[in-house]
């Protein structure tokens, strides 16, 4: 005998088990998951560069690994010799994708993939944020007990914010809220926000090539460092990888350095290209390429980088109003347009997108120089990293004034 669904649906449609979980549960297993695949890596590295007597044993190891991880979401961590407040970005962009991923699997878990709305963005964020906030608290409380100190109340709520706003940009295009969102916005204000973080992104690529080629013409000095730890092959290595995971604060530095108000190695120091003032500097491989005066000679073509930068982006711009105007792809630089093309880009739009990318870069850039400065314990390096705002002012003004150009340029070539 054949069992029949009973028809608990209003129309006798047998009502379907639902596969969402509840949102608190969801958001607890993904941050979870998120948080451990951030730490582990940071445990088995620090463990291996045996930054302090108790790492080789597996309880340092883990608490030398949560204070490496509380640090890299911007945690200062008390230590005998000051205030450890350096953050490597490194692990901070691997943790905020990690959280980003929480946020789009429990937007999923919960059911609102693409058909979502604003308010479940939101609380998916909240939900993670909490999540990870208390991860924070946990994991302060785990580094006291073995000697340091950390600031409970500090810790939760550092990851909470930080919790939040990486889960918020992974909710928002999974739930269809951002591309919503961009629709509603003008295309001016849109195709500004676009060329702003283009900038950016090409200036801290430039500030990553130039700490680069830095860091490789000083390798002997970087080598003579790296061997003065005598730590074994492990712990050389792990010396490295923190190096590496302290790169991205170096791109930040060497973009600073291009735009002109350069950065601080230590109270009363200043690397820019006008003037190089250093002291005493730790024995850090990533310091080897720091510039030992003033720019001069064929480097000084580094200081149209910035420009360069904006009128590509700029550019950039451009070309893709064109694209909009519905040309077909034209492997010319500057393609041909009829009257009726031209018509569809007009001037005031395409520079006011180009002028809006200034403050955009500006603010993604002064944020960027904001979170890699820092201290390395107290005394004169208490002050490590670029000032924020005049990299922001600077960025401003040189991107707005190259992207103008480039949008301007490239406009007045596209001619019928």
């Amino acid at each position: 005998m054949t069992r029949t669904a009973r028809p608990d649906g209003p129309s006798g449609v047998p009502k379907r088990r639902s596969g969402r979980a509840p949102l608190p549960v969801a958001a607890a297993v993904a941050t979870g998951w998120a948080a451990s695949l951030s730490y582990l890596p940071v445990a088995v590295i620090l463990g291996f560069a045996r930054f302090t007597e108790d790492a080789g044993a597996v309880g340092g190891a883990a608490r030398v690994g949560l204070s490496g991880w509380l640090l890299g979401h911007g945690v200062p961590l008390d230590t005998d010799a000051g205030t450890l407040h350096l953050p490597p970005l490194g692990l901070a962009v691997l943790a905020a994708w990690r959280v980003a991923r929480a946020g789009v699997h429990t937007s999923r878990a919960i059911g609102a993939r693409q058909h979502g709305t604003p308010r479940q963005a939101f609380s998916v964020a909240g939900a993670v944020g909490v999540a990870y906030g208390l991860l924070g608290v946990v994991a302060a409380l785990i580094v006291n007990a073995g000697g340091q100190q950390v600031a409970p109340l500090r810790a939760g709520l550092t990851l909470t914010v930080f919790g939040a706003v990486a889960a918020l940009a992974g909710a928002l295009p999974i739930t269809g809220t951002l591309g919503a969102l961009a629709r509603r916005t003008p295309s001016v204000l849109r195709d500004g926000l676009r060329t702003g973080f283009v900038a950016a992104l090409l200036l801290l690529g430039a500030g990553a090539g130039a700490a680069g080629l830095a860091v490789a013409t000083g390798g002997g000095a970087a080598s003579d460092m790296l061997t003065a730890y005598r730590t074994g092959v492990l712990g050389q290595a792990g010396i490295t990888v923190v190096s590496v995971a302290y790169a991205p604060n170096a791109s930040v530095w060497a973009a600073s350095y291009l735009l002109g108000p350069g950065f601080a190695i230590g109270t009363d120091t200043s690397v820019s290209t006008t003037e190089v003032t250093l002291g005493p500097l730790p024995a850090v491989p990533l310091l080897a390429g720091l510039p030992s005066g003033p720019i001069g000679g064929l480097r000084v073509a580094l200081l149209a980088v910035p420009v360069i930068a904006g009128m590509a982006a700029g550019w950039l711009l451009t070309r893709r109003s064109l694209r909009r105007a519905g040309l077909p792809p034209s492997p010319a630089p500057l393609p041909r347009m009829s009257g009726r093309d031209l018509s569809a880009m007009r001037w005031p739009p395409l520079l006011a997108a180009a002028a809006i990318g200034g403050p955009v870069a500006g603010a993604v850039l002064g944020l960027a120089a904001w979170a890699s400065g820092g201290s390395l314990g107290g005394g004169r390096m208490a002050e490590v990293g670029p000032v924020s705002w005049q990299v922001a002012a600077i960025a401003t003004v040189v991107v707005a004034v190259g992207a103008v150009v480039g949008a301007a340029v490239t406009r007045a070539f596209a001619r019928p």
